[in-house]
Parts: structure tokens; sequence; C-alpha cells
């Protein structure tokens, strides 16, 4: 029987449902997003360097992408991989990306609803990608979590991650950075108020940890705000 998720969690999960339609805020530096013109143009300096990074390691092949989101990543992806499939938790964000994808006008992934703390690989795939996903896996939950990415590879497969750097210029205007737990409080454009999970995870730390878990990394950074790279199993 699948244990009880931490009410931590599930209000997480409510958090991002609800944030679907806002979201794209974020990445696009608009509204309490916004802080300037200097961290506006160094953002989007290392937004091009990420990408150009992703479009480097080349994704092909049968492609997962977890915690897709609202698909800013998922049509970088779909360009390369032979089939794309998506899965997050929040039906909200899985129907903003299906609308980007066919702006786009690209190839619809195959989507999945799936709580990403009780998921089960149905399949393997020569790569599993994630982006600003890590950072809201608790600390008691990141070995299992690199224990379905495993699950989820074909030998010789790779995952490939994108995340944050704690730069306080990259959230909100109105957010503080996270506690000693690693729990943060962020709030809608409505004034909502919420808990997440926010434990930031800066290359090296990836680098030692993932090696103790079997895996070869290579995580890197930018300047102020994303970490990024590859890991294969050893």
């Amino acid at each position: 029987m699948t244990e009880p998720r931490p009410a931590l969690l599930e209000e997480q999960m409510a958090y991002y449902r609800a944030r679907a339609a806002e979201y794209d805020e974020w990445w696009q530096r608009t509204g309490r997003y916004d802080r300037g013109a200097e961290p506006t143009r160094r953002w989007n300096t290392e937004v091009a360097s990420v990408e150009a990074a992703l479009g480097a390691a080349a994704l092909t092949g049968d492609v997962l992408e977890v915690a897709c989101g609202t698909g800013w990543w998922t049509q970088r992806l779909a360009r390369s991989a032979r089939q794309l499939t998506c899965i997050d938790a929040s039906p909200e964000t899985l129907d903003l990306n299906r609308e980007r994808i066919a702006r786009a006008g690209l190839a619809l992934p195959r989507y999945e609803i799936a709580d990403l703390f009780d998921w089960t690989p149905a399949a393997t795939y020569d790569a599993v990608f994630f982006s600003f996903w890590l950072s809201h896996v608790p600390e008691d939950r990141f070995t299992a979590f690199w224990e379905r990415v495993a699950a989820a590879l074909k030998p010789g497969g790779r995952a490939y991650l994108i995340d944050s750097l704690p730069d306080p210029t990259s959230t909100a205007s109105n957010h503080h950075a996270p506690d000693a737990d690693g729990i943060q409080e962020r709030r809608l454009n409505d004034g909502r108020s919420f808990r997440i999970v926010k434990i930031f995870r800066g290359p090296e730390e990836l680098n030692r940890r993932l090696e103790s878990l079997g895996w070869q990394p290579d995580m890197r950074s930018t300047e102020r705000y994303f970490v990024y790279g590859a890991a294969t199993r050893a």
C-alpha cells in the first residue's frame, strides 16, 4: 500500500496546480519576477547558455521528460527526440504544455499524469530529462528518485537536468529564501500562500552525491542562476 504523502508535498502539488497559468511569468521575467534590466539581461544570457548546452547534448531516441510543466523545454526536446513522453502531476500544466506544442506545430508527445513521488517507469528510455524539479525533491526522497530515473533508462542512457542556483533575484520580489529545512513560502499573484520544498544543490554537491549512487555525472553551472548537466550509470 502506498504510504500517505506528507502534507508539505500535498501543499507543493496544490501550489503548482494553482500556479500553472502564471508559471511562465517566472521564466519570462515579468510581473513580480521582473528585477530590472540588468538581472533580466543576465538571466537571458544564462538561459541561452543552458539552451545551447541542452542542444549540444542531443537527447535523441526515446526521451522521457519528468515534471514537464508548461512546455518550455518540451518544445526543444520534441525537435530532437524520436518519441517524447511527458509526465507531470498537474493536469493544468499538461493542458498548457499541449497548447504550446500544438502552437509550435510539433508532434504531440505522449502525456501522463503521475505522482512523481510514487511513480514507477512503465518503459525504458534513451534519455530522462527534468528541469527545475530536483530542487523540489526532499532529502529523504533524493535517493529513491534517482533509483526511479535509473530504472527508466535503457543501458547506456543518460539523465539530464537543469535546476536553480540560490540567487535571490531568481524568484519573485515578495519571496524569501528557503529556511534551514529547505521549506519556502511561495505566493501567487492573488496573494494565496503555499509552502513548498526548495533545496538548492550545486554542481559540486550533485557530482559527489551522484557518484556515490553509482552515476557518472558531469554537472556544471552558469554564473548565477542555473545548474545543469548529464549523468550516466557507472
